[in-house]
């Protein structure tokens, strides 16, 4: 015990200086095969996999502050795939299976928590919806079951089903397999396993122009000074539209703010992820005993990471309603992150017009729980210079062809 509390006290006065760094952040050298541009989790997760998966191992991720503090750090780490079009399905599936094994992958504890997600409906036409995607989820092979009041009842034991509110909850559905992770061990896990690949990870390296010869693209201009590389991969969740534009490319892609909420601990009380969309609010309970507790997205196009004190209020008033246990609690923090949202809620994974320029990004608020399917099949739409199957129709092109992915009201709350 002696022992024990002379290390924490140690550790404390600065002796975790002396511990080894999980990952080297060396300076940049003049050129590299691929650059990631985006340091968050899936620009980490797409590195991994083209060392692991394809041996390119001549890869910088440059992000322009320190790892783990971007997007990556600011969501609610729901992990789920309980989507209804089969692209959705099947793209965010193969990222569930990943994440299952991911702790073992990387030697590194993402804290993956496969407690159930439960979506609650609050009117027949939400309850129809969710049949529809209880049954195509079913088709495509992926766990999920119809609740009853009943049902609800013994999975969330406090939940308010009183007849009386506002907006009455009539049933549901849940992933039994969904959950949630801890965000930044993601990025931390991640940056650790490809740092040992031999991928080099660039910290405060901001990324301020492109360079396009002849309509390819030869390598990027940072803060540190100009990168060659064979081929680029812009991964800038929050910001792709302001990085894609350097290059001349222009995607229909909406940025807004997407804010959040964190309480105080508290005691072992929610053993499940809770979403309801209809009255926009969703929560969790952390390992910590913290309830993080999850909005819509504001109305309006910013890049400010913060939001507006009316869906604040909105939030915790649906909150309280359905959980009047949590009435007492006291917010210790609230933050936003910026969602990059296409026109049909589904990603845009693939090639540009720009030759050996890709792009991942429009994920809006489902980029958390995409983040190592993401990774995998960014890689290898890089290192092949075509898409994986599971994102051939991720494409840039479906928004002139008109082969949209309508994934708006599967997608989450803030669609």
């Amino acid at each position: 015990m002696r022992y024990s509390l002379f290390s924490l006290l140690a550790n404390a006065a600065g002796g975790h200086r002396r511990w080894p760094r999980a990952w080297m952040s060396p300076a940049p050298k003049p050129s590299y095969d691929v650059v990631i541009v985006g340091g968050g989790g899936h620009g980490l997760a797409t590195a991994y996999w083209l060392a692991k998966n394809h041996g390119i191992r001549n890869v910088a991720v440059l992000e322009r502050g320190p790892i783990g503090l971007g997007n990556t750090g600011r969501n609610t780490t729901v992990v789920r795939s309980n989507y209804l079009c089969d692209d959705s399905a099947h793209l965010y599936e193969h990222a569930l299976k990943l994440w299952e094994g991911l702790s073992q992958e990387l030697n590194f504890n993402t804290m993956f928590s496969q407690r159930g997600v439960v979506n609650l409906a609050f009117t027949r036409h939400e309850l129809a919806g969710m049949e529809r995607r209880a049954g195509a989820m079913r088709l495509n092979g992926i766990d999920c079951e119809l609740l009853t009041l009943a049902d609800l009842r013994r999975w969330i034991p406090n939940l308010n089903l009183s007849r009386d509110l506002r907006y009455p909850v009539l049933g549901g559905i849940v992933q039994p397999r969904g959950g949630n992770a801890r965000h930044d061990a993601v990025a931390w896990g991640f940056a650790r396993g490809a740092s040992a690949l031999g991928v080099d990870v660039i910290e405060n390296c901001a990324v301020t122009g492109m360079r396009i010869e002849h309509g390819r693209i030869t390598g990027v201009e940072t803060s540190r000074g100009p990168i060659a590389a064979g081929r680029v991969g812009v991964v800038a969740a929050g910001h792709s539209s302001v990085v894609m534009d350097m290059a001349g490319v222009r995607l229909p892609i909406q940025s807004f703010p997407l804010q959040a909420l964190v309480s105080e601990p508290v005691k072992p009380i929610l053993h499940t992820v809770v979403m309801a969309g209809h009255v926009h609010v969703y929560l969790s309970q952390s390992d910590k005993g913290e309830l993080v507790i999850g909005a819509a997205r504001d109305s309006y196009l910013s890049y400010a990471q913060r939001g507006s004190f009316h869906l604040i209020e909105e939030q915790l008033r649906a909150l309280i309603e359905l959980f009047p246990v949590f009435s007492r609690l006291r917010m210790m923090r609230q933050w936003a992150g910026i969602v990059d949202c296409a026109p049909d809620a589904s990603p845009i994974v693939g090639l540009t017009p720009v030759h050996n320029l890709y792009v991942n990004c429009g994920w809006g608020t489902g980029g958390f729980k995409a983040t190592p399917g993401s990774g995998w099949v960014f890689a290898h739409t890089i290192a092949n210079d075509a898409p994986h199957p599971l994102n051939r129709n991720f494409t840039l092109e479906r928004f002139t062809t008109g082969a949209l992915i309508d994934e708006a009201a599967a997608a989450g709350v803030a669609h």
